[in-house]
């Protein structure tokens, strides 16, 4: 009972952080998991793996719901999508074959040090916080960081969003137009991961109720949840100013960090 209460919580919790932050499933739905994994013998040998799979297949009902939301409000615009899309989509690929051949301590460790990395920058890059004017992405950024994004992204099951927002606002975006982009940005990470998890770990796990690495029951419950906490952030919570935004962006980082490093 105490478990389900736990990934309804973290459900609710990944539906207004999907809203807000544009945190689709990764940053949230990944320590709870994993957490719950190492509890049970049978799988917690793969317990980073399943968090990592069951994370990107919610991702993809999470951010799939709000990007269609916020497509049809007209708040996602082309020129920022495209083609830095189609980049991470190569990216995926590549970091979700990777995934199967990495040990669960490295997918372990590697998280760790991107979140590090991601906090770092944040905090010493200039303009995260306070914005800076408005430049567009060049042609390096968006083939190099597209495909770097995709790769780490569907490798740690993270969505991608923790470094599409920061790239988007050290180019002078606003919190808001980042976190509207980071969503469909993320679609083909979750896409590509939940494929390859589904596929490297068929029959891996002993038990029912799994899909490859994926955990169905979870996932389902994640979703449903999940989708009640995009509504209640849609209605109930009040628009957050910019410079109050990118704070407590960092913040959710660090929180995400710490849960990982107590493990």
């Amino acid at each position: 009972m105490n478990e389900i209460v736990i990934i309804a919580l973290a459900g609710f919790t990944t539906g207004i952080t999907t809203v807000l932050f544009g945190f689709g499933g990764g940053f949230v739905v990944v320590p709870f998991v994993y957490q719950l994994m190492l509890r049970q013998p049978a799988i917690a040998g793969n317990a980073m793996h399943v968090a990592v799979a069951t994370s990107t297949a919610v991702m993809i009902f999470n951010a799939g719901w709000v990007s269609y939301r916020n497509w049809r409000a007209g708040r996602l615009a082309a020129q920022t999508l495209f083609p830095l899309l189609w980049f991470i989509a190569i990216g995926a690929v590549v970091g979700s074959c990777l995934a199967g051949i990495l040990s669960e301590n490295i997918v372990r460790a590697l998280f760790i040090l991107y979140m590090l990395a991601t906090i770092s920058d944040c905090l010493l890059r200039k303009g995260f916080f306070t914005g800076s004017a408005r430049r567009r992405l060049s042609l390096p950024v968006v083939t190099g960081g597209g495909v770097i994004i995709g790769t780490i992204a569907a490798l740690l099951g993270v969505g991608g969003s923790v470094m599409t927002v920061p790239l988007l606002r050290r180019h002078g975006y606003a919190m808001q137009e980042c976190v509207s982009a980071s969503n469909p940005l993320s679609l083909p990470v979750a896409l590509c991961g939940a494929v390859t998890y589904a596929v490297i770990g068929w029959h891996s796990i002993p038990l029912s109720g799994f899909l490859g690495f994926i955990s169905l029951k979870i996932l389902g419950l994640l979703v449903l949840t999940g989708w009640a906490g995009i509504v209640f952030s849609r209605r109930a919570i009040p628009a957050v100013p910019d410079v109050w935004y990118a704070r407590i962006y960092v913040l959710l980082l660090c929180l995400v960090l710490l849960a990982m490093l107590i493990q």
